[in-house]
């Protein structure tokens, strides 16, 4: 990623009041949605050595947003997800690594290479089928590789680093 698309994704997060841009949920949606009301920190990057980066789901929301349809080991038929690239919310964050550490909301911890955010199109999905994801639901966040465009991708060496229920990822 050249150096002005990082620095402006890095940027963005600071560009407009967490409030203006609260998505326009029901409050049915957001209570069911743990960490979707405006400011509450719903994902934290940590790099050795630097400072941690909160995102609220405002800030991933300003990021660049992809959507892929793929098939999944979790639901009987394919399924959407939207939210932005890995590798986005990683320079968002102004970080680099070597291994990405996923830790859930149960405190479970899968290590990815940090490589697989460059080779493919791994997001982090806030949506599923265009809805913001419960936890009872895999969400309110989910790294998602796009299945569907690989055969390389459809085995479980990429379903396990698909970590669920995000709130953390550590970065060496």
């Amino acid at each position: 990623m050249d150096h002005s698309r990082r620095r402006l994704l890095r940027h963005a997060l600071h560009l407009v009041p967490v409030a203006a841009l609260a998505p326009s949920a029901s409050r049915a949606q957001t209570e069911a949605t743990p960490g979707a009301r405006p400011g509450r920190t719903v994902l934290t990057v940590q790099a050795a050595g630097r400072p941690a980066v909160d995102f609220d789901m405002a800030a991933l929301e300003r990021l660049p947003q992809r959507s892929f349809r793929t098939s999944t080991p979790w639901y009987p038929k394919p399924v959407s997800f939207t939210g932005p690239l890995l590798r986005d919310v990683l320079a968002a964050a102004g970080v680099r690594g070597r291994t990405l550490r996923a830790v859930a909301l149960n405190d479970y911890k899968v290590d990815l290479p940090a490589d697989d955010a460059a080779r493919f199109d791994v997001i982090v999905a806030r949506l599923l089928d265009g809805r913001p994801m419960p936890v009872r639901e895999r969400g309110p966040l989910f790294i998602v590789y796009p299945f569907n465009t690989s055969a390389e991708l459809q085995s479980e060496k990429y379903y396990s680093r698909s970590a669920w229920q995000l709130r953390r990822i550590e970065v060496d």
